[in-house]
């Protein structure tokens, strides 16, 4: 599970105009008109083609978890593209992005300062060219573990230093016990 990569997600989602298709019969009909026929939808999902075109003519309903679960990630990951795309653009160009995390955050900072980490709950507004680095690191297949070290990064330059205003030593913020992440465009 990825809680960087699975919020930034979410948080395009709410950008979309129409609701995703909720059945297994209209998640299997999107799929097939993406995908142009029921042979990709089987070796995708990895069913028969069969059982897709039975899902389709509304013969299944209702698949088991591990179906169900796929096929919600794939017409998810489908659906909008247009809407999806647009609202990245304005993230990373004028919008920027809202993260609210309560997490345990430490730093490195110089001998004689204090760098102990605490629990913190935060709720940034960072700028668009950090909602770029994160969505340019999402699409580029970047883990979890690049996208919560862009996302620390952010928060070093936004909240600890407030943009260069003060903790100007401070070397490093780190994520660590991550109880709440989520993004807002």
């Amino acid at each position: 599970m990825s809680l960087f990569g699975d919020g930034l997600d979410a948080a395009v989602r709410a950008a979309f105009t129409r609701p995703v298709p909720k059945t297994a019969p209209a998640q299997m009909r999107y799929l097939v008109r993406q995908l142009k026929g029921t042979r990709p939808v089987a070796e995708m999902l990895g069913v028969s083609q069969r059982t897709v075109e039975r899902y389709v003519k509304g013969q299944l309903r209702r698949p088991r978890a591990d179906l169900a679960a796929r096929l919600d990630r794939e017409v998810a990951a489908r659906w909008q593209p247009r809407v999806r795309a647009r609202a990245r653009q304005r993230a990373a160009t004028t919008g920027g992005i809202i993260i609210d995390t309560r997490a345990r955050l430490g730093y490195t900072a110089p001998i004689g300062t204090t760098d102990q980490d605490r629990l913190r709950h935060l709720t940034i507004a960072l700028p668009p060219r950090h909602a770029a680095r994160l969505f340019d690191a999402r699409e580029a297949g970047a883990g979890d573990r690049r996208l919560r070290e862009i996302a620390a990064e952010a928060l070093k330059e936004v909240y600890f230093q407030d943009n260069g205003r003060r903790a100007g030593q401070l070397e490093e913020v780190r994520f660590t016990d991550i109880e709440h992440l989520e993004f807002e465009l």
